[in-house]
């Protein structure tokens, strides 16, 4: 009788010697994660149409990465050491575009101070998730000091877009009503019916980036209304 008192009472205390394995199975995948990456890196000197004339400023991107998800990267620095820059950007300031599959984030408006002049040199991106995992790519660039092409000029009139510019290759950045970005389109031609590009039904607006990728230098245009 004995016997089976103690038989029986080992199988009635397996279940339970096994829960703080599982316990500590549980905690453990609750708290993995996956650190961020950065595939890639693209700078180039921008001139962006203002009031007073082309400005020129920085257009910055990394192709980013997460096993956890694009919603878990949180923020995304630029520095340059040798002068002591730093540019942060998060979700709310940064730009995103996906390409192929790729995700894209950065700003194509990181500018200096008035008169100042971008440094050549190394650079050094760092991307960082929620959970303070980071990723750091680090790239030398030679800014342009004088662009190759005129600004370009966009003209929308009676549904028909026209561009003049000698820049090899142009983009229309998409824009809702309320001015938020919403996508990119590559033209294959300087002008067209703006139907024919399909932008949307909620886009009211586009401005056109011309870009020349030989040389590392862009320009964008001012937002035009497409309705």
């Amino acid at each position: 009788m004995r016997k089976h008192f103690l038989e029986a009472k080992k199988r009635r205390g397996a279940p339970f010697a096994a829960l703080p394995a599982l316990a500590l199975l549980a905690a453990f995948s609750a708290c993995s994660r996956s650190a961020p990456t950065i595939a890639f890196s693209t700078m180039s000197l921008n001139y962006i149409e203002e009031d007073d004339g082309p400005l020129p400023s920085l257009g910055f991107f990394v192709l980013a990465g997460d096993d956890d998800g694009y919603e878990d990267l949180a923020e995304l620095r630029l520095y340059n050491d040798h002068g002591g820059l730093r540019w942060t950007f998060t979700p709310e300031t940064w730009t995103r575009y996906d390409e192929a599959g790729n995700t894209w984030i950065g700003s194509r408006r990181i500018a200096m101070a008035a008169g100042e002049i971008f440094p050549d040199g190394q650079y050094r991106a760092v991307l960082i998730d929620k959970g303070g995992d980071r990723a750091e790519r680090t790239f030398g660039f030679d800014v342009p000091t004088i662009p190759r092409y005129t600004f370009p000029k966009l003209t929308i009139s009676e549904g028909r877009y026209h561009i003049d510019s000698e820049y090899p290759e142009h983009y229309f950045l998409c824009y809702s009503q309320e001015g938020s970005y919403r996508s990119s389109v590559k033209l294959a031609s300087k002008t067209g019916e703006v139907s024919s590009l399909r932008l949307g039904s909620d886009i009211l607006s586009v401005a056109l980036w011309a870009h020349d990728p030989s040389y590392s230098t862009s320009a964008l245009t001012k937002p035009a209304p497409v309705k």
